[in-house]
């Protein structure tokens, strides 16, 4: 991919800001000439539709002179051809693209596993492991893979006699994502009894209690702690692909929490007295940790703030536990969406936990169905070409994805935010 971003130039430089690399016009121009067919497409398009889309008249004169100098460099029939290209791939990238960027990363990270066929086991025990297994076999690759049967047998080792899989901390959450990984590599049957002890593991966790209490249904990262969305969410994602029915009791006991993380105050929604002080902008969307009382998250108003990482994840935990499409809490939350629709970052926390923001965005819309996706401006959104190019553009020369800025999320650790961005990259497929 050439262009990067395109953001609304204000004054001086900040007008040359779109550019890949900070790299000079002359530069990308060369490069857009160099590029094949279909990077040539999918760069024209995300500097028409984040350009004009946006509004601003500046943008629409730029973009003007970039296809007046497209047109020399490749003359009407190039045109044309990048035209078609683009009305040919609008449900999404092609198979031949997202396998181009999966084999890339894919070859990164078998020069990043370790010999006991770990990746990054000091970040997160088992956890990193299980998220790029669980990617690599959402993206094709099978279990006789090189780097899938390492990381599987290095996961069966963290297999403990309560059913977790953990090795000291983060039992939750590293339990949870070696359900997925152990559900995606279940052949045969190999992993049932694996899988089935670690929901009873994690149904052991699950904050129980009265019903009234804020904190019942949810889980946190051991169990003994205080419960936050990101942990419920993984957790009734694991709960679910072991074959809990949607209306088993930890199921249900998830949601009523996940109700709780919604700023909806309404008889149907939230009823925590935070959620009453909720502003317009926040109202449908969800928070972190809905215990808290203060940090970046509170509002001036005593209110919580919506997040996007967050507001995806409660969406597609509504739509996964079977919530209606047509509920009140789903359609508040669509309405968030559509308010804040974006990949250029994470709405609340700008570009921390990015690559953790494209996977819970991924979900979400693909539960979702609908396609386009339009926003509350009127415009549609091919969301799955979207996805696909803002991951491409930040894949690294050797195939690894980086935040190398975020420390709250941990993805300058190259090997879990390139799991994350191959998870993120499995929801990009055509339909």
């Amino acid at each position: 991919m050439i262009v990067t971003s395109v953001r609304r130039p204000r004054f001086g430089d900040e007008r040359t800001a779109w550019t890949a690399e900070n790299a000079g016009f002359t530069s990308n121009v060369m490069k857009f000439k160099e590029a094949s067919r279909e990077d040539r497409a999918l760069s024209m398009g995300m500097v028409y539709h984040e350009g004009v889309a946006s509004g601003c008249r500046c943008h629409e004169v730029f973009v003007m002179r970039l296809i007046a100098r497209c047109v020399l460099i490749l003359g009407a029939s190039g045109m044309l051809a990048l035209a078609g290209s683009a009305q040919t791939g609008s449900k999404g990238p092609s198979a031949k693209d997202l396998k181009a960027v999966a084999d890339k990363a894919a070859a990164y990270l078998k020069s990043a596993q370790g010999p006991d066929g770990s990746f990054s086991p000091k970040v997160a025990g088992p956890g990193v492991t299980a998220l790029v297994t669980a990617a690599l076999l959402k993206n094709g690759y099978t279990t006789k893979d090189p780097v899938v049967a390492k990381s599987l047998k290095y996961l069966e080792g963290q297999v403990q006699k309560d059913g977790g899989v953990y090795s000291k901390n983060l039992a939750n959450y590293t339990t949870s994502v070696a359900v997925m990984a152990f559900k995606e590599a279940n052949e045969g049957g190999k992993y049932d009894s694996v899988i089935k002890n670690a929901a009873d593991f994690l149904k052991g966790i699950q904050h129980g209690g009265e019903e009234s209490d804020p904190q019942h249904g949810g889980f946190d990262y051991t169990g003994k702690g205080k419960p936050d969305l990101s942990n419920t969410g993984y957790s009734l994602d694991a709960l679910l692909a072991a074959g809990l029915s949607k209306d088993d009791p930890a199921v249900k006991k998830a949601i009523i929490f996940i109700n709780r993380t919604q700023n909806f105050p309404d008889p149907e929604g939230n009823d925590q007295p935070w959620a009453a002080k909720t502003s317009e902008d926040d109202k449908g969307g969800f928070v972190y940790n809905p215990g808290a009382k203060e940090g970046r998250d509170v509002t001036a108003a005593g209110g919580l703030r919506s997040l996007g990482s967050m507001t995806y994840t409660g969406l597609k935990s509504f739509l996964y536990a079977g919530v209606s499409k047509d509920d009140k809490r789903v359609q508040a939350a669509i309405g968030w969406v559509r308010k804040h629709y974006t990949l250029d970052e994470n709405p609340g926390l700008g570009k921390s936990g990015l690559f953790y923001y494209y996977n819970t965005f991924g979900k979400a819309m693909s539960a979702l169905g609908e396609d386009p996706f339009v926003d509350t401006k009127g415009t549609k959104h091919e969301w799955r070409t979207e996805l696909y190019q803002a991951i491409k553009i930040r894949q690294g020369p050797d195939g690894s994805f980086q935040n190398a800025s975020d420390k709250a999320f941990g993805e300058a650790d190259k090997n879990l935010a390139t799991g994350f961005a191959l998870l993120s990259l499995s929801y990009c497929t055509a339909k």
